[in-house]
């Protein structure tokens, strides 16, 4: 059982969200819902479409990259 199975609907939005903005980082999430990183991604793959999960994954290891304190 993975831990993203026991978060509300509400809660599930919540990290999505977060994760989606440029200017939350792992860490916060982590801090807040108790997910890591790894987490986060298997989160967001079951959640957003096939095509919006690898733009996003893109975003974040590009501009991760850029700036190392982001997510």
């Amino acid at each position: 059982m993975s831990k993203t199975s026991s978060l509300s609907p509400e809660h599930i939005s919540d990290i999505v969200h977060m994760a989606l903005s440029d200017h939350v980082g792992f860490a916060t999430i982590k801090s807040e819902y108790g997910l890591g990183e790894k987490d986060v991604k298997a989160l967001m793959r079951d959640t957003l479409k096939a095509r919006s999960y690898k733009i996003w994954r893109k975003r974040v290891r590009d501009f991760g990259e850029r700036r190392e304190t982001y997510k």
